[in-house]
């Protein structure tokens, strides 16, 4: 529970903070030495509130770029507001949030970093709002964040037992129209995203339209099926090669408590199609916004031993990634490892090793990248109140 002060029965908020962090081990196949060093992925402070009934609002920061912990690295680190959300909530079927928020597309944007089945989660290519590191001009958003208006909420159809959630709305976007940045977008377009949600079994229970990759168990058998498209005309390439961006995606979350106290089985899986059909010409421009075409896809699958050791129960798990551009080279990674829950998301490590080239390789998509397989090795904790 985060400390909660309250005027009235309407008039409240609460407070709350997140710490993320990493110590990394990464192969050099030069040497076949392991270079090591700490990275703070994440480090948040968390504002939430209530002003009236139908009223509310949610705030948050984020350390950026702060897994920067070597002398010459750069941008440098900077602490900023990553969300400031104005909210009317009025039921389950109809809520309207606008501000700066994150893009409804797909779950593991949703869950954030926090509410992650693993703790290294993000592997297939990014939607613009997350392959950009700056708002405004010359950017698209920033970690899964963007300004604009969202519209939300939950119905039971009835003629298929279960829930649908759905969230959509309209967003800034890439923006390059301005005399200092010339880029795809010089016509103001804005982004437009949408995701529907339809859950089979028992419903999911989260703020708003946001998501969790795994509930341990404890939201009994989940089964979610989703698709998530993300829209931008001029949304990708550079001034001179410039195209359309559409992003389509369809994720699932399996969770099943095993009968009679024999532990909890999750599988997640995702699928995503990205269309930037610009020219492979356009990486030489320095204003191209080169966001991944082709098509990729991830799944990991985690058990959580029903046994107390210690303070806390270990979940091993494995995970596999493809991901294909249309015009650079393939790339995969596997993925095991094992996390030790202490207290859900609000207190748990994990340990974990990779091999491929995802790492090498990064989110170039240019024709000519290339990047060897390494081995890396991982030792995580997460810390949230």
């Amino acid at each position: 529970m985060r400390p909660k002060w309250a005027i009235d029965d309407t008039r409240w908020f609460t407070l709350g903070a997140g710490f993320r962090g990493s110590g990394v081990w990464v192969e050099n196949r030069d040497t076949g030495d392991f270079r090591d060093h700490f990275s703070i992925d994440n480090a948040r402070v968390f504002l939430n509130g209530q002003i009236h009934k139908y009223l509310k609002f949610e705030s948050y920061t984020e350390c950026i770029f702060c897994n920067n912990t070597h002398p010459g690295d750069n941008p440098k680190m900077s602490y900023n507001i990553l969300a400031a959300i104005g909210k009317v909530e009025i039921n389950r079927y109809i809520n309207i949030w606008g501000g700066r928020m994150q893009i409804p597309t797909e779950r593991g944007e949703l869950s954030g970093p926090f509410h992650q089945a693993t703790h290294d989660a993000f592997k297939t290519p990014f939607f613009p709002q997350d392959f950009s590191t700056k708002f405004g001009s010359g950017g698209a958003g920033r970690y899964g964040h963007d300004d604009g208006g969202t519209f939300w909420g939950s119905i039971e159809p009835g003629f298929i037992k279960g829930t649908l959630g759905y969230a959509g709305g309209v967003y800034r976007g890439l923006q390059s129209s301005t005399p200092m940045h010339m880029g795809p977008n010089q016509g103001n377009s804005v982004s437009w995203a949408g995701r529907l949600t339809y859950n089979f079994l028992n419903p999911e229970k989260n703020p708003g339209y946001y998501t969790r990759s795994t509930y341990f168990g404890k939201a009994g058998d989940i089964l979610a099926l989703a698709v998530g498209a993300s829209y931008q005309k001029d949304g990708a390439g550079s001034f001179a090669n410039r195209s359309d961006f559409l992003g389509l995606v369809g994720d699932a979350l399996f969770e099943k408590v095993l009968p009679k106290n024999m532990g909890v089985f999750t599988v997640n899986g995702e699928y995503k199609q990205f269309y930037a059909n610009y020219s492979p010409s356009a990486f030489a421009d320095p204003d191209c916004f080169c966001i991944f075409d082709g098509k990729s896809w991830t799944v990991t699958g985690l058990y959580l031993i029903p046994v107390t050791v210690g303070i806390g129960q270990f979940q091993p798990y494995g995970r596999f990634t493809s991901i294909q551009p249309d015009h650079s080279s393939k790339r995969e990674e596997i993925e095991a490892g094992v996390n030790y829950i202490i207290d859900d998301f609000k207190m748990r490590i994990a340990a974990y090793y990779q091999h491929g080239d995802l790492r090498t390789k990064g989110s170039n998509y240019a024709p000519d990248v290339v990047g060897d397989k390494v081995d890396v090795f991982k030792l995580s904790f997460q810390l949230m109140m």
